[in-house]
């Protein structure tokens, strides 16, 4: 019989920074980490990479967790759970599950956690393997540790492009469909 891994919750020192940490990060926190003139060069980098598959990506950068989010994370579930419900969150409000081909991909940072998470449609979970997202997202960590957010975020957008590539090409003659907004969202 295999034992389950219970939660062990945080203690309550930390927890309590935790919720500072959230509460007083700056409204603007993902604007300074990705100013206007940065998201508009991702924008056309997504842009660019829509027109090579059938794919749709989507950018969110958010600096903290709604109170709700925060309260819960460290002492009620762990905070990968946390931060990966919270992407999840972002993938349904933001409709990526809603495209064609089941193909969407959210690229998500938790700036005040530096927390990153890559959810993909069920389209795309039957072709591509947790490895290849893990690698995407080892490569963003190390370019976001020595603060080097935009090329960080070009590359991930590449590999997630490449993957969406191999697996969902447009076909010969085929338009691009852009189902979802290629701005960068910043909360």
């Amino acid at each position: 019989m295999k034992a389950t891994a219970h939660f062990r919750p945080e203690p309550w020192h930390r927890w309590l920074l935790r919720l500072w940490r959230h509460r007083w990060q700056s409204d603007r926190a993902a604007h300074h980490a990705v100013p206007d003139d940065m998201a508009a060069r991702l924008a056309r980098r997504v842009n660019a990479s829509e027109r090579r598959h059938s794919g749709q990506v989507i950018l969110c950068i958010e600096g903290a967790l709604p109170p709700s989010y925060a309260w819960r994370a460290g002492r009620q579930a762990p905070l990968a759970t946390v931060v990966r419900q919270r992407a999840m969150a972002w993938f349904g409000r933001l409709r990526v599950w809603d495209t064609e081909h089941n193909n969407g991909v959210l690229i998500y940072l938790l700036l005040a956690e530096r927390r990153i998470e890559i959810v993909a449609d069920r389209g795309l979970q039957r072709c591509a393997s947790a490895p290849d997202w893990h690698a995407v997202v080892a490569a963003l960590a190390g370019r976001l540790k020595s603060g080097d957010v935009e090329t960080g975020l070009t590359q991930a957008l590449e590999e997630v492009s490449a993957l969406l590539v191999t697996h969902f090409p447009l076909a010969e003659g085929d338009s691009p469909a852009n189902q979802l907004p290629d701005t960068v969202l910043r909360v």
